[in-house]
């Protein structure tokens, strides 16, 4: 794998559910996290290419070594790491922009290994209709269409919500209003900077094989991991008032205009599913 950070393009195809799926195999020890980038296009004049969310900064469609531009979903990783262990999560500590669900695989390529610490994780719910109408992000040239979710941090810029300055300590920077509205949707995932001991998930190295990411999942994917909306650590992968905001429950596509001046490349409907499967490679 040449870099830490990868992104993944999710492309449109109308009226259909499209997936498309990918193999990675990365070495032990490793660390890097995922996201998707949506709302993307390449301006006609210079062929530059950017993203409504999760730009890379590039300007082409490889990100090279470039980082995702917030809001965005981000699936975490740690392969090999301290006592022999995976550690992974999902965080909208950077705001969201697509749900995202990470499955760990066993030994033999299916399933996941047992253990309460060591179970599914992500945030299932479309969050992009229901938040707080302060951390909104409109697409561009949509007339009003939203885009993504940002964070309290993002869109405030203070100290006590990005969780630096006097509150950068875990004891002075607790949940706020907007991070418990995160936690709410999506008890697992890391709603706010210090949210470690409900949203980070370990499996041992030797016996998982890697993760299944998959990104907008159905009710189908879900399903279709074997482990339903079980609890692990005292909490669901869904909360069960958010179940009907899950992808794929409902089957309308996100419409919009694209930007003055771009292409259409890349376009994110709730009726897709990108599968990313995580394999531990040759140390």
């Amino acid at each position: 794998m040449p870099s830490s950070l990868l992104s993944l393009l999710l492309f449109l195809r109308t009226s259909t559910i499209f997936s498309q799926s990918r193999t990675l195999d990365a070495p032990v020890p490793w660390s890097g996290r995922f996201w998707a980038r949506t709302l993307c296009a390449a301006d006609h004049a210079s062929g530059h290419f950017s993203c409504a969310t999760g730009d890379c900064g590039s300007g082409s469609v490889e990100c090279s070594s470039g980082g995702a531009a917030p809001p965005a979903t981000l699936a975490e990783f740690t392969l090999g790491g301290a006592g022999g262990a995976d550690f992974f999560d999902v965080s909208l500590v950077d705001g969201s922009n697509v749900p995202v669900l990470v499955v760990p695989q066993g030994g033999s390529g299916g399933g996941y290994p047992a253990g309460g610490s060591c179970a599914p994780t992500g945030c299932l719910v479309d969050l992009n209709g229901i938040f707080p109408p302060d951390l909104r992000v409109a697409s561009p040239g949509s007339g009003g269409e939203t885009a993504a979710c940002r964070s309290a941090c993002e869109a405030f810029r203070t100290a006590r919500y990005c969780c630096s300055g006097e509150y950068g300590t875990p004891g002075a920077c607790g949940p706020t209003e907007y991070s418990q509205f995160f936690k709410n949707a999506c008890p697992r995932a890391y709603s706010y900077a210090y949210d470690d001991a409900t949203s980070t998930f370990t499996c041992p190295t030797a016996t998982t094989s890697g993760y299944a990411i998959t990104f907008c999942p159905s009710t189908t994917s879900l399903k279709s991991t074997g482990y339903g909306n079980q609890m692990a650590g005292g909490l669901p992968l869904i909360n069960d008032t958010m179940s009907s905001l899950l992808v794929g429950s409902t089957m309308s596509s996100a419409a919009g205009r694209w930007p003055e001046g771009g292409t259409p490349m890349v376009r994110l409907a709730v009726a897709m599913t990108a599968l990313l499967l995580l394999r531990h490679g040759l140390p």
